[in-house]
């Protein structure tokens, strides 16, 4: 009798240990499963607002045109940038430091290539004075800003999904079940210095 009773201890602490593991890695998977779609639907709000952007630019192209037509290299560099900045796409399963680094290069050189527009608008009082192109460069203010501001909850959701699969003994887990860290947006060389923007 005595046997039997404790038999049915050693199976009933079994049970509990196996569903208690069981709960845990479920837990723990589902956690990482879920911060993984965060980070990915965090990129999505990046690429976004860098399509916004992209977006914005034939039409401030267009308007620059009417006033400016024998600019036409800068407005061309410009075009020419954008596609470039377009052509680049990111499968957010893959955001390692490579291909963050790539996408922001081109991002990057479109940037480049809006500033050096900026820098010829300002010879043609006419095309500053236009309401059109004065709502243009509004939006395209506000989308830089919107840009920073998603490229920062960009970080913000790796860096908790990159701790999480870090911790022990998630990291087990996380090497197990194949989530790989997430790379982050860094400021690029020279960033340190504040450009100088004339409108």
């Amino acid at each position: 009798m005595k046997s039997i009773k404790k038999s049915w201890i050693i199976i009933a602490v079994i049970v509990l240990a196996v569903f208690i593991l069981y709960s845990s890695f479920k837990g723990s998977y589902n956690k990482m499963a879920t911060m993984d779609e965060a980070v990915t639907s965090q990129w999505a709000q990046v690429e976004n607002v860098y399509q916004r952007r992209a977006d914005l630019i034939p039409n401030l192209v267009a308007t620059v045109k009417g006033y400016a037509e024998h600019e036409q290299e800068t407005l061309e560099g410009v075009i020419e940038a954008r596609s470039k900045a377009t052509s680049v796409t990111i499968d957010p399963t893959n955001l390692n430091p490579q291909t963050i680094q790539q996408f922001q290069a081109a991002q990057d050189g479109l940037s480049s290539a809006l500033s050096k527009l900026m820098v010829v608008v300002e010879r043609y009082p006419d095309l500053k004075a236009n309401q059109n192109f004065l709502e243009l460069q509004t939006q395209l203010e506000r989308t830089e800003n919107r840009i920073s501001v998603e490229r920062r909850s960009f970080n913000n959701s790796a860096q908790e999904y990159n701790t999480f699969i870090r911790l022990f003994p998630k990291n087990i887990l996380a090497s197990m079940f194949g989530f790989e860290k997430k790379a982050y947006f860094s400021a690029q060389e020279g960033s340190e210095v504040a450009p100088k923007v004339e409108f």
